[in-house]
């Protein structure tokens, strides 16, 4: 999968070494302006899956310039200035890559950036309709619909379903056999007492997944590449 990338920066010195990390990488399809305007422009229309932007720049400003940008455009800053650092995050940028940074920094960047594009994709997807599983809660039978799941919670020999529109729902029975109900594609164990939906997950590390209402889970050592090697396959 080639990725379209866009560098601003008023210094060609420092474009020249993004393209030359660019070409090391490989599948990366960057275009360069040092006028940041332009830039911007060609930004907004043709929504590229990073862009790299420069704070301090001659006449403007780079968080001026991010305030705008298309919502599902990965931003990195680059910038000589640390103290930047904090107001580049309040812009949800993805990353911020202080100067002179190395290619292995710019590589991290890069991947951090196409595994949270890759999410929010998934999200965006219909995920599901009417499906639903039947649960025994509370010596009843109870058909649960899947789209309505939060998350999933094992507790010693019971598992506890956190619902978006309704109190969690508890059921006797191992997590391992709840996930064995559950479509693989569209859930995953993350942890040794935690299964979610993949289309909740709005970015993660190799401890902690964020879901998209500000939940925050666990990963276990043990699941931590499973979870990045399936985000890969589904990129």
């Amino acid at each position: 999968m080639n990725i379209k990338c866009i560098a601003i920066d008023d210094e060609p010195m420092a474009l020249e070494i993004i393209s030359s990390f660019c070409q090391r990488h490989g599948n990366i399809e960057l275009t360069v302006f040092t006028n940041p305007i332009a830039g911007i422009e060609q930004v907004k229309k043709i929504k590229p899956n990073i862009l790299f932007l420069d704070i301090e720049m001659e006449d403007i400003n780079g968080r001026d310039l991010a305030r705008d940008l298309p919502h599902e455009v990965m931003l990195i800053f680059t910038t000589a200035y640390a103290q930047y650092a904090l107001d580049g995050f309040e812009l949800n940028a993805i990353d911020f890559l202080h100067k002179p940074f190395s290619y292995a920094r710019f590589e991290k960047a890069v991947q951090k950036a196409i595994e949270l594009q890759t999410l929010q994709q998934l999200s965006a997807q219909p995920t599901f309709t009417d499906e639903y599983i039947t649960l025994k809660v509370e010596y009843k039978n109870t058909n649960i619909q899947l789209k309505d799941i939060l998350y999933i919670e094992s507790m010693d020999n019971y598992v506890r379903i956190h619902l978006t529109s309704q109190p969690t729902l508890t059921s006797q029975m191992s997590l391992k056999t709840l996930q064995k109900l559950l479509p693989e594609e569209k859930f995953i164990r993350v942890h040794k007492s935690f299964v979610v939906p993949i289309y909740r997950i709005a970015s993660y590390t190799s401890k902690e997944i964020l879901l998209y209402n500000g939940i925050k889970i666990p990963v276990g050592r043990s699941y931590s590449k499973y979870l990045k090697d399936k985000n890969s396959k589904m990129a």
